[in-house]
Order: C-alpha cells, then sequence, then structure tokens
C-alpha cells in the first residue's frame, strides 16, 4: 500500500474525525526518517510504496496518537520560534502561545542579564540567546530531567546558556537581572483540560485551587532579584490577565501590562521594577 493510503486511513481510524491529516504527516515523515519539514516531499510521493516495516512503524505511532500522547513525544522533537527542539515526556510540549512572551522579552531596552524561571526544554531562554546572543541568560529548573533535555538542547543548537537546578528562586543569592520570564504553571487543579495533558508532566501544569499559586509567589519574589527598571514577564491562562495584573500592581510593580496571542487572548502580564 502507498502512502497516500496510509494517511488516508489513518485519519478514519479511531473515534471520529480521527488523526489530524497534519499529525498523520509528521507521524508518517518520522516512520520514514525524514525530516519533518519535508512535508511538500511527502506530497509529491503520496504514490511510494511503504515497505512493511516502515508501514507497521506508522501503524504503532497512529496508536499512540490515537491514545493521547502528543505528537512532539511520539516524534521526538517540537518547532519553536524557528528552533527544533528535542522533547520527550520528562518537560512540557512547547506551545506557539509562549512565543508572545518571546516577543514581548525582545522589545525591552537596555537588557543585559536575563533569567528564565522553570525553563522545560529550554524553549524561552534558547530562543531569547538565539537572537540576542549578546544577553547572558540564565535557566533554572526544579526537575533535573527537565534541565537535561534543555541542555541537550543548547549544546545541538550551539548556545551558551547557564542552567541552574532550583525551586524558582531558592538556589539564588544576590544576583540581580534586567529581566526574569516565565512560563509557569498556570492550571486549576482538577480542571477538564488535564484530561487532554494526561501524557505532559502535572507538575509543571497545575498550581492550587486558582491557578495561581506559583505565579503569586514568583510576583512576591522577583524584586529581590530583579534591577531597578527591571521587567517581570509571565505567561498565564486565558482568562488569569485581571488577577495577574492586580498581583503585580500590589506587589509595586509598574508599567502593568498585558500582551495578546495569535488569538487575540491576554495570554502574558508584566510590569516593570523600579525601586
Amino acid at each position: 500500500m502507498n502512502i497516500q493510503f496510509h494517511l488516508q486511513t489513518a485519519s478514519q481510524s479511531g473515534a471520529p474525525p480521527g488523526i489530524d491529516r497534519l499529525d498523520a504527516q509528521l507521524l508518517m515523515l518520522h516512520a520514514l526518517g525524514r525530516a519533518q519539514s519535508d512535508r511538500a516531499w511527502l506530497i509529491t510521493h503520496d504514490d511510494d510504496e511503504l515497505s512493511e516495516p516502515t508501514a507497521l512503524a506508522f501503524q504503532g505511532f497512529c496508536q499512540r496518537r490515537l491514545q493521547g500522547e502528543p505528537v512532539a513525544y511520539i516524534v521526538g522533537c517540537k518547532p519553536f520560534f524557528g528552533m527544533d527542539l528535542q522533547v520527550d515526556r520528562r518537560v512540557l510540549v512547547p506551545r506557539p502561545d509562549t512565543e508572545t512572551l518571546v516577543e514581548w522579552a525582545l522589545t525591552l531596552d537596555k537588557t543585559k542579564t536575563v533569567l528564565d524561571m522553570g525553563t522545560g526544554s529550554g524553549a524561552i531562554a534558547l530562543a531569547l540567546k538565539s537572537v540576542r546572543p549578546d544577553w547572558q541568560v540564565t535557566a533554572l529548573d526544579a526537575s533535573s530531567d527537565a534541565l537535561a533535555v534543555a541542555q541537550i538542547n543548547a549544546k545541538r543548537l550551539h548556545l551558551n546558556v547557564n542552567f541552574l537546578q532550583s525551586s524558582w528562586f531558592d538556589a539564588l543569592s544576590n544576583e540581580k537581572f534586567d529581566l526574569i520570564v516565565s512560563n509557569p504553571p498556570y492550571i486549576v487543579e482538577g480542571d477538564w483540560h488535564m484530561a487532554a495533558l494526561v501524557h505532559e508532566p502535572k507538575q509543571a501544569l497545575t498550581s492550587g485551587a486558582d491557578g495561581l499559586d506559583d505565579i503569586r509567589l514568583i510576583i512576591q519574589q522577583a524584586p529581590d532579584f530583579l534591577a531597578s527598571g527591571g521587567w517581570l514577564l509571565l505567561e498565564h491562562g486565558f482568562d488569569q490577565a485581571v488577577a495577574v495584573r492586580d498581583l503585580l500592581s500590589e506587589r509595586g510593580f509598574k508599567a502593568v501590562q498585558s500582551q495578546l496571542d495569535l488569538a487575540g487572548i491576554e495570554r502574558c502580564s508584566g510590569g516593570q521594577w523600579l525601586e
């Protein structure tokens, strides 16, 4: 059977609507040992016959996808801000929404030192370093497993980032940063969205009864580690912008504001520390 047949079968498998066509194409490329960017090649070779081992591998990948496993974990990588990042079950899959945070950070003037908190795969830290190689970027995470993934990505991309194992600010002493960025856990405990996220590390997703426990801690402690005039930028849930802005203002941050993602949702909020 040819590539087209197997892709069509995948789209009809499992409960309707089956596997998304793009997902199926990415899984097929993985089975064929080709780069995830080779979709054009796939379309022009849809009459090619699949060997039995390749067909079996593709069917196995499809079964994993039908069970809810993210495509990024199956193929082992995820594009983010022009980079291909290695990902697996040790880290969250980077989301396009988080690029909003990166783009905002890159607009800030007079930045030299940056702290990325809860770095996971290293997505934010590495994106910033790739565009601003002169910035000194430190990335921390409480998980040694996550840091191992981030360090692999940094080495493969030839980006010099300082990685540190730390539960938020615990391992820091007197350091001061011009910019602190974070995509912390912000999903409410027991939220129905968690049913679709069972393959990803829970500790990187949920944060208390209202999803704001970690954000509160970061906002409370960040001023001790910000240089005067430094910024704190946080990603948060689609309905948390008002609450996060209130927390920033109450702590004494100035110029408090939010940024919209591509869907027009207030995805990130931040403020400047002037004391």
